[in-house]
């Protein structure tokens, strides 16, 4: 009995707790709504972005020769070619030395990393080279010696190489290329050793020679070099990266419209998803009767005829070289009418979602690229906006639906609490009304046994 009246009791709480439930599930379509309006924002940033418009596709006549782009907006069209005269290499030096006992006599010994040859740094006060000491007194022996160079971290590994006799080889070697990256060993032997390193690969750079270099007598031609195999200044917005020595290597870089295209049909598909997803969290179903979470809510379903709309209008954008006169602070950016979309290749099927053809695309941009730049980022600017906009909005939503389901969750508590009461009176009342009913049972019994005395 107790349980059919709490239920009773429970009545309004259970109100509540569909309420919320109703709630979560509303905040959870509104944010699936919200997350593919983030990725069209997304999508529509990166089409508006300069580095896509000035990215570049960067190719080699040559298979030992690597030309990348850089992500950036340096990039720009060129052709250049050049002679691989040298790769860069690091330096290795090798020394004999005996199987067992020690190779120095003192406690330390030192390294010096660097040029060698005297220069200073930019400041023109601070040495190049680099002089470290090392501390080998714990173990002199090969093994030892090379063991503390590892310790250093100096640029400089050590390895005790087996010959199958009782010497061994100490061999340095150099982690890193480059002329600026020679060693100089000093310290090693002992009394009655002398440990000599002997240069088996010398540190120098990499090398192109550009024409006829700087010994072109024409005063044409000229060196370019580093410390590595890659190349970052010859060419802007391209990194060329060497590994065999060869002469007549032509490197391309022209506009990367494959890679803009792909931006264009990022966006497209990035729209055509928030449609879907509109759609589908404000269905309803005729034959069922039955909506979808956000069937009732008029601002989502006209986000769909917002971002239709500005397909099937056509496109308008501000100038981009507009600039604010100073002397009427009201006045408004001069407007371009570009016209339709389709011309660069960005149309709406018949079934109400954006398509987009390369092909067209990539025809217009070569009819004419600063005018397919101009609108595109017109285009991208526009559609980014329309997202923060609709973001927004639904972000808006979201924060009060989920204040809501705070407030009546905290009712829900309080509920708890006063049902939790009630059954505790309901309880203790009919355990009295049971303590009554059992006194009566037994007064009952008692007159029964004087009746039939009688």
């Amino acid at each position: 009995m107790i349980t059919s009246l709490m239920q009773v009791e429970a009545a309004p709480q259970t109100r509540l707790k569909s309420k919320v439930s109703t709630a979560q599930t509303a905040v959870a379509a509104y944010q699936s709504v919200n997350s593919k309006l983030a990725a069209f924002k997304t999508a529509a940033d990166n089409l508006g972005q300069l580095s896509t418009w000035r990215g570049i596709k960067a190719t080699s006549s040559s298979t030992a020769v690597t030309a990348t782009a850089v992500t950036g907006t340096n990039g720009a069209a060129g052709t250049t070619t050049f002679n691989v005269k040298n790769l860069a290499t690091s330096q290795i030096s090798t020394a004999r030395v005996p199987g067992t006992g020690d190779i120095v006599d003192a406690d330390t010994i030192t390294i010096t990393v660097g040029p060698l040859d005297g220069s200073m740094e930019a400041d023109g006060t601070t040495p190049k080279d680099k002089t470290v000491t090392i501390d080998v007194s714990k173990d002199k022996t090969a093994a030892g010696v090379a063991s503390a160079i590892n310790a250093a971290g100096l640029g400089v590994k050590a390895a005790l190489v087996s010959t199958g006799t009782s010497d061994k080889i100490l061999q340095l070697s150099g982690v890193k290329t480059g002329a600026d990256n020679k060693f100089d060993v000093s310290g090693l032997g002992t009394s009655s050793t002398t440990v000599e390193l002997r240069d088996v690969a010398t540190a120098g750079n990499a090398l192109l020679q550009i024409g006829g270099g700087d010994s072109d007598p024409s005063g044409a031609g000229y060196d370019v070099t580093s410390t590595n195999n890659t190349f970052t200044g010859l060419m802007p917005g391209v990194s060329i990266t060497v590994s065999k020595v060869e002469d007549n290597v032509t490197v391309t870089a022209a506009a990367d419209v494959t890679g803009i295209a792909d931006k264009f049909q990022a966006l497209v598909d990035a729209a055509n998803a928030t449609l879907s997803e509109i759609s589908s969290q404000t269905a309803y179903d005729a034959s069922t009767k039955r909506g979808s979470p956000l069937t009732g809510d008029f601002a989502v379903r006209n986000m769909s005829q917002t971002i239709l709309g500005a397909i099937s209008q056509g496109l308008s954008y501000q100038d981009p070289n507009w600039v604010k006169p100073d002397n009427d602070p009201d006045a408004k950016p001069d407007m371009i009418d570009f016209g339709s979309l389709s011309k660069m290749g960005i149309s709406l099927s018949s079934t109400g979602r954006l398509t987009f053809d390369t092909t067209k695309f990539q025809n217009g941009y070569a009819e004419n690229a600063d005018a397919i730049q101009a609108a595109g980022i017109g285009f991208a600017d526009n559609m980014e906006n329309m997202a923060i906009g609709m973001t927004t909005n639904v972000k808006s939503v979201i924060t009060g639906r989920n204040s809501e389901i705070d407030r009546v969750t905290e009712q829900i508590e309080n509920w708890d609490i006063r049902l939790a009461a009630r059954k505790l009176a309901l309880q203790r009342q009919y355990a009295d009304l049971e303590t009554s009913l059992g006194k009566l049972k037994n007064q009952s019994t008692w007159l029964a046994g004087q009746l039939s005395g009688l």
